[in-house]
């Protein structure tokens, strides 16, 4: 039987063949930011994000998502590929004024379809070496803080603005984890933070998600309104903040001094596609659910649909004071979707006042 050194030096040996940043390993157990998540969801921070609350039970410990867990393998994937953030130019050849997308979305392919074969790769060898052990692929579906554990894993700690910050990789990475019930030699948690008196993130958010240093108000992120926000319109006080955000928003980790770190290098799946980066808001709106479904339905966008993203076109639209895109926003105004045509008529009414 393979021993417990040689088993771990193995798995973190093909986690980097396979690609991953960094792979580290917790033991499992109740993490420090359990409480810290109670009292986000007391708070009301949660949003309309039901979910959370209704399975917070079982984020207590790895055992509620699978039972006789001992061991966290913790692997982060960079998807950062060079191109340029904060500073880039967000217009085309024509100089077209284009929205923005997050970083993390605007690959050829949905990062947990990428990472889940490769995390199972590092179960299979567990299973190879210990007959009988027990191992679960976990991509933030499952109730586990993920970030809790890449930070007992010594991945990196926590940012100001939440996010895992590792000073070797940055934040530009996606975190995947494997459970198992076989112990393995634990990495050493990292306990110190390294942002300092540094407050780039928080002085950066336009619509102030940050009530406090590591604390995150989703009611009033960016990413949370774009994204998962979707069935509600954009409180009217907000909009103005959402800027050129079509889809998530990447400002806190643009401006992270730490993020200069960040690699270069990607796996192809996770290199900037201009069908998503060279978005056109105006033609958005012109498309029916058919025409969406169809340029969109296998990138990340799909998932507010198009009642979400042309919401946000239509919003960005007007923020970007792009009096051009009027005939197609007059025409959305009268979109048969309420959250659309409401949306569309607050951006006609702000590019007139213009």
């Amino acid at each position: 039987m393979t021993s417990r050194t040689a088993l771990t030096e193995q798995l973190k040996s093909l986690g980097t063949e396979l690609g991953f940043a960094k792979v580290g390993i917790a033991p499992a157990v109740t993490p420090t930011g359990f409480h810290r998540l109670l009292d986000w969801i007391s708070n009301g921070y949660a949003a309309d994000m039901q979910w959370v609350e209704r399975r917070k039970d079982a984020y207590e410990h790895p055992n509620g998502v699978m039972p006789g867990t001992r061991s966290v393998i913790m692997a982060a994937m960079n998807y950062h590929d060079g191109t340029p953030g904060e500073d880039a130019p967000n217009s085309d050849e024509s100089g077209y004024k284009l929205p923005r997308i997050s970083r993390y979305a605007s690959g050829s392919a949905d990062y947990h379809d990428v990472l889940k074969p490769l995390l199972k790769q590092l179960g299979d060898l567990i299973k190879r070496n210990i007959p009988g052990a027990k191992t679960r692929v976990v991509i933030d579906t499952a109730p586990l803080l993920e970030r809790d554990f890449g930070r007992l894993a010594g991945l990196g700690w926590f940012g100001k603005n939440t996010m895992l910050i590792s000073r070797d990789i940055g934040s530009w990475f996606f975190l995947g984890a494997v459970l198992t019930d076989v112990e393995l030699d634990y990495d050493d948690a990292v306990e110190q933070t390294y942002c300092g008196t540094c407050t780039r993130c928080l002085d950066v958010c336009p619509t102030q998600a940050f009530p406090e240093p590591g604390v995150l108000d989703a009611r009033r992120c960016i990413s949370y309104l774009t994204i998962e926000h979707r069935h509600a319109p954009i409180p009217m006080e907000l909009r103005d903040g959402i800027g050129e955000w079509l889809f998530g928003c990447d400002l806190c980790q643009d401006v992270c001094p730490w993020n200069r770190f960040a690699p270069e290098k990607t796996l192809p799946e996770f290199q900037s596609q201009p069908k998503l980066t060279q978005i056109d808001c105006r033609a958005l709106l012109r498309m029916s659910d058919d025409d969406f479904n169809r340029e969109f339905g296998d990138t990340p966008l799909s998932r507010p649909g198009r009642t979400g993203i042309l919401r946000n076109a239509a919003i960005v639209l007007g923020n970007l004071g792009d009096r051009s895109a009027l005939p197609e926003l007059h025409n959305a105004a009268n979109d048969r979707d309420p959250l659309i045509a409401d949306a569309a008529s607050w951006a006609v009414m702000k590019l007139g006042a213009m």
